[in-house]
């Protein structure tokens, strides 16, 4: 049977905020369900004619998303214990994939830049070596 979603759901969709398996399991619904398909379109139409919830704006606005500065400083355990406590359940329990997905492109940085640190650490010490006199 058929699982009905609500109309958050459906603006949560079309704003892309779901998590990748609600978004597949829509999409996958959509496919076989005109009736589903039909009150995806007139949530659309609500949504671009400014019928607008606070939810939506909020959302859409990401009012409750950290910067992206707080982001680097919660994965590096410097900000205050308020702080580190909303990112956490922002990113786990209200399960943010805008701010889990910047959380996700600044570890993969750190982890490149690792690397090329190291590259450069070792084309440093070769190019020294035999120039350095032990004692």
């Amino acid at each position: 049977m058929a699982r009905t979603y609500t109309q958050a759901e459906l603006e949560a969709f079309l704003e892309g905020t779901l998590s990748p398996e609600e978004t597949a399991a829509i999409e996958k619904q959509l496919r076989d369900n005109q009736e589903m398909l039909n009150q995806l379109a007139s949530v659309n139409g609500r949504k671009n004619a400014g019928l607008h919830s606070l939810g939506a704006i909020w959302r859409r606005n990401r009012i409750g998303c950290p910067t992206r500065e707080q982001l680097g400083s919660f994965l590096l355990g410097t900000l205050e214990e308020p702080m580190m406590e909303y990112i956490h359940f922002h990113i786990t329990i209200v399960g943010c994939s805008f701010c889990q997905a910047n959380l996700d492109d600044m570890r993969q940085q750190h982890v490149e830049e690792a690397g090329s640190r190291t590259s450069r650490q070792r084309k440093y010490f070769d190019s020294s070596a035999g120039y350095v006199k032990g004692e």
